[in-house]
């Protein structure tokens, strides 16, 4: 990113916060793109007609790209190439990381890309769209979908323990050599198969395994009808089980967001996703607005991303997500973080070297000129000093050299991690449907204000929030401290989590643990309804200013459960509420807590049991 771009974040943040229509011009240069060779419906490669389109738009501000009715086919071969490195979805590997993109709109300025419910069709793999670079940009009214999702999915017709009989969906390619199953498609086959079952009468997804498949021998009894023998006393299957299989390989993503300002998505349909989902990074003012990331009605197709389906790595400005329909994704919903770059070497006082840790995040800029950085020590997670970025430079792919405006704290070695404060977001989320995940629905960690409002989370297999922060891992930070999650229904979530199955979870990876010093604070669970099976509600470690109140609490016959865990498990603590909630359980409420004191504790209408 360079230091235009630096200056342009700050004259538009200064002026404009994205709302719906914001980014609207008054008076746009309408643009056609049948006019350059677009033929809907014709199945013919439009690639390079996009191209041309795009080209035409991209020196008029104020252009308005309208795409016509109907569906239009983009292969790899025409299409737009760029190398990307993308957050939390590129291998460490010596493969090329040159992206496949179906719209790449890149130093766009007040651009809009208009579909009348236009069905784009991607063959292949490739990024449906990405904005690099660009200021203003509204997308509405079209639909993105795989001829091919690199998903597999087969129902199970029967089953015994030494044989099944499996239906394959008709958009899931295979081949029998020898008497094994490949999954291929456009260019690709699957080689490491991650496989995760759907059983459509509790609507649950769980981890399962795809090995005694592939152990077993198969043959086709009639197309997309498939006999296989082998061992399958242990699987666990049931008739009429889905099993949705995909090679957990990252080396893509549904699209991109990098280095842009006010970005408006709205009426867009996501029926496909290849990688990690929509990721935005290092940008400013995203509003996502009646986005469905679900299969198409009908289709009988059950996952509709391959990880994440909204990924927001290191963004800052205002984040909205309003109205949004998730159902159907092998990875978490949303999940906006910052990273955490680990202290390589200290070069002199003012001079360090940082380096990306996880192996699926590197090789884009981390830190700007004029950006503050946290100086966080990593086994506490306790930001022990800030610093102002005089310059910045990219020495590889994983290593990056700040020099800083004053000195950097003299306990700063290589136990610290570095955080770009600057580049963290406030983040509403609300009016929105999450369903068919077996992760998270939400994760979150960002300094700034976040609120969850109005919500439906329907049986999430783990913590339908969770509130993280980590420098061992992941390395995805940091410290929360205004969040609100108000007015939301949660239902039979947790189910893949026990025996730590709460709903929400604040869990921050900190491995030392200082007295009197917290990770996040000041959360707030406020008036949400929380339909469970059984007790376990919230977990909470080293956070201060926890209040769980006017919450309402019904009881579940989903699965087995157990009313003597506690609601409320806590460590660590301090002012902590939990009063006026409703349980309409048959069982006791408990609130255990441990290494904190219970005089940290106003409750009432619940057990106190201190570990």
């Amino acid at each position: 990113m360079k230091r235009t771009f630096h200056l342009l974040v700050a004259i538009v943040g200064c002026c404009l916060f994205l709302l719906p229509g914001a980014v609207k011009a008054n008076n746009p240069v309408v643009v056609k793109a049948v006019d350059f060779g677009v033929r809907p419906n014709s199945f013919e490669n439009a690639s390079a007609a996009i191209q041309r389109a795009l080209a035409y738009c991209k020196d008029k501000p104020g252009a308005r790209l309208e795409l016509p009715a109907g569906r239009i086919d983009l292969w790899p071969e025409f299409s737009f190439k760029k190398e990307l490195y993308i957050s939390n979805g590129t291998e460490n590997d010596t493969v090329s990381k040159l992206k496949s993109i179906g719209f790449l709109l890149e130093d766009f300025r007040n651009f809009q890309l208009i579909g009348a419910e236009t069905l784009i069709v991607l063959h292949g793999k490739m990024v449906s769209f990405a904005l690099i670079n660009c200021q203003d940009i509204f997308i509405e009214g079209i639909q993105f979908d795989y001829e091919r999702p690199t998903m597999s999915e087969l129902i199970i017709q029967s089953i015994g323990e030494k044989q099944v009989q499996f239906q394959v969906h008709p958009a899931s390619r295979y081949k029998i050599q020898e008497g094994k199953l490949i999954w291929y498609g456009e260019g690709w086959s699957a080689k490491n198969l991650h496989t995760i079952l759907f059983r459509p009468g509790s609507a649950l997804m769980k981890y399962s395994n795809f090995r005694p498949v592939q152990l077993g021998e198969v043959r086709e009894l009639s197309f997309n009808q498939l006999e296989v023998k082998g061992d399958f006393s242990k699987t666990g299957w049931q008739q009429g089980d889905h099993l949705t299989i995909r090679d957990p390989y990252r080396d893509n993503a549904g699209a991109l967001i990098w280095k842009s300002v006010n970005t408006h998505l709205k009426n867009i349909s996501m029926f496909y996703m290849h990688g990690l989902g929509i990721v935005s990074q290092f940008s400013e003012n995203i509003t996502m607005e009646k986005i469905r990331v679900a299969p198409p009605e009908g289709s009988g197709r059950i996952i509709a991303s391959f990880a994440d389906c909204f990924h927001f790595s290191g963004c800052k400005g205002k984040i909205l997500i309003d109205q949004c329909y998730f159902s159907g994704a092998h990875d978490d919903p949303i999940n906006v973080h910052g990273t955490h770059l680990k202290v390589k070497e200290k070069l002199n006082d003012r001079t360090i070297r940082v380096e990306f840790m996880h192996h699926q995040t590197y090789g884009f800029d981390a830190f700007f000129q004029g950006d503050t950085v946290g100086f966080v020590k990593a086994s506490t997670l306790v930001t022990q000093g800030t610093g102002r970025i005089k310059r910045a430079s990219k020495i590889d792919k994983r290593i990056m050299e700040l020099e800083m405006e004053t000195a950097i704290p003299a306990a700063v070695d290589q136990t610290f991690v570095l955080e770009n404060i600057s580049f963290t977001p406030e983040l509403t989320i609300q009016n929105s449907h999450f369903e068919r995940t077996n992760t998270r629905g939400i994760l979150v960690t960002t300094r700034k204000k976040v609120r969850i409002e109005n919500n439906r989370f329907v049986r999430t297999g783990m913590h339908a929030i969770l509130i993280a922060d980590d420098a061992s891992s992941w390395y995805e930070s940091g410290p929360v401290e205004d969040v609100l999650i108000q007015g939301n229904r949660f239902e039979e979530c947790g189910y893949n989590s026990a025996p730590g199955n709460y709903v929400i979870s604040i869990a921050p990876e900190n491995h030392e643990l200082i007295p009197n010093h917290y990770v996040h604070r000041n959360i707030r669970i406020r008036n949400n309804t929380f339909k469970v099976y059984e007790a376990p509600l919230v977990q909470a470690r080293s956070t201060a200013g926890l209040e769980f109140t006017g919450n309402t609490i019904e009881q579940s016959s989903l699965l087995p459960g157990n009313g003597e865990k506690p609601s409320l498990l806590l460590s660590s603590c301090q002012l902590v509420s939990v009063n006026n909630n409703q349980f309409n359980v048959p069982w006791k409420p408990v609130l255990e807590f441990s290494a904190m004191s219970k005089k940290s504790i106003s409750a009432k209408g619940i057990t106190l049991i201190a570990k």
